[in-house]
């Protein structure tokens, strides 16, 4: 009989960790196998857990580690069975043999674990994208009938097979059609990224790393924007002053003057972020840039509308969010830092729902205006990248005002917009060039409107 189990070497390695063993005993005679994992702490390790649970949750990648040591379980018992049927067995050739075989880390448990490190960190909508991954992965693995995705099947083969899967995977928002190219590119530098991971964290080797092989790209898309004259007929609209609709007006074009400021950092503006010089400075909520930009006029009459005198410096600016919400007291970003994972996962719900709410009204909008787009909040960040280069600012202004961390992001928004230089080739080509006329129809058209003296004149002029 073979028991295992767990221990951990409470001296320290020479970086202050401490390596976990597997203890395999067979008839009172106990040998040690590394499992590959080093703790920081001692108390990270629980001896004495219920349901697998060996490392606490507290520790990083805690639920992949701890999979990691499940199976490590499970092949040393099988380990034990095949060679107790043999008749040759001692703890020393279990774990010979296990080395022959070394047990690999669940690669779907160590992205569900990333997906719930996102979400505690409060990138809810990243979070989202992770589990669509691992709810994709563990429904192709169920249809090729494993029972596991491990680090050891990430390879080109199981890459390019659950390509063709998602190729086949129906769309969730429209069943009747399949999900798009840039989804599935999308899905697929998340799985790249995990990897990755993985490969920092020394689950598996960067030569092994399937990506080095296999890559896939969606199609290239048309960004909807905007033209000005469009522009200019969502501000001429006659809207009752005050209405939800007027004021969701109000929203998009103050995001359009604003260099087109993302819904979430317009949201959650505060009359803080206005300067008494007239100027907007902000972090914004996706990379925590710092934005500081001049207010034109056109914003500055959107704001006093909004402004009241008893108005407080940490004042939601748009009637969106709930001052007194318990969100509402963390105000800069180092204090959003603190906010506890329920309580931001709160705040991301009340910014998206408002958003939902901008964009259904914007769509309506855009029926009032005849515009046959798809018109949303982000798209005034479009045409804001469309109207600056067609009025000739460089690139790399635009790319600024944006925020953007390179230029080639910046073009990818304006790649379809510069078309001035053409435009102006073919004007020069065919309006520029005039198809020669007839003699005879040239000296017609001459004559035409003149009197029949003025005609005899030049006859006699001729004849001479």
């Amino acid at each position: 009989m073979a028991t295992f189990r767990f221990e951990l070497d409470h001296r320290p390695t020479r970086n202050k960790t401490y390596n976990l063993y597997l203890m395999v005993t067979v008839g009172k005679k106990r040998t040690k196998k590394k499992t590959g994992i080093q703790l920081k702490h001692i108390d990270d390790f629980n001896p004495s857990c219920k349901g697998n649970n060996w490392i606490r949750a507290n520790v990083l990648d805690a639920k992949a580690l701890n999979e990691q040591l499940r199976l490590m379980l499970v092949k040393a018992q099988e380990t034990y069975n095949e060679l107790e049927d043999d008749g040759e067995v001692s703890s020393a050739r279990i774990i010979k043999t296990m080395d022959k075989e070394i047990v690999s880390p669940s690669f779907l448990a160590f992205a569900r674990e990333r997906a719930k490190e996102i979400e505690e960190e409060g990138g809810f909508r990243n979070m989202r994208k992770y589990v669509g991954l691992c709810n994709k992965l563990d429904a192709f693995r169920k249809k090729m009938r494993m029972h596991d995705i491990t680090m050891e099947d990430l390879t080109v083969e199981l890459l390019t097979k659950f390509n063709n899967f998602l190729h086949k995977w129906k769309n969730e928002k429209n069943p009747e059609k399949l999900l798009h190219p840039n989804t599935i590119e999308v899905q697929l530098n998340i799985f790249k990224t995990l990897v990755n991971r993985a490969i920092n964290l020394g689950y598996m080797s960067a030569d092994k790393n399937p990506f080095l092989k296999f890559s896939y790209k969606g199609v290239p898309t048309m960004k909807e924007k905007l033209e000005m004259a469009e522009i200019q007929r969502i501000i001429n609209l006659d809207l009752p002053e005050g209405s939800l609709i007027w004021n969701v007006r109000n929203y998009f074009l103050f995001s359009f003057y604003c260099a087109g400021i993302r819904a979430a950092d317009f949201i959650q503006l505060r009359w803080r972020n206005i300067s008494s010089e007239g100027r907007l400075t902000y972090s914004m909520d996706k990379n925590s840039k710092f934005r500081d930009i001049v207010l034109v006029p056109q914003a500055l009459e959107i704001l006093r509308h909004y402004f009241r005198p008893d108005a407080k410096p940490d004042d939601y600016i748009f009637p969106l969010l709930d001052n007194t919400a318990p969100y509402a007291k963390y105000v800069t970003t180092a204090d959003k830092k603190t906010i506890t994972p329920d309580m931001r996962k709160t705040l991301y719900a009340a910014v998206s729902a408002k958003n939902a709410l901008i964009n259904k009204y914007l769509k309506k909008i855009a029926e009032k205006t005849e515009i046959s787009k798809n018109v949303s909040f982000h798209i005034s960040r479009h045409s804001f990248a469309k109207v600056a280069k067609e009025t000739g600012l460089d690139s790399g202004i635009v790319k600024e005002l944006l925020a953007h961390s390179n230029l080639a992001t910046t073009e990818r928004y304006m790649g379809n917009f510069d078309t001035q230089k053409t435009d102006n080739a073919l004007i020069n080509l065919f309006g520029g060039v005039e198809k020669p006329k007839d003699k005879k129809e040239e000296v017609i058209e001459a004559l035409k409107g003149m009197s029949p003296e003025e005609i005899a004149t030049i006859l006699s002029a001729i004849q001479k």
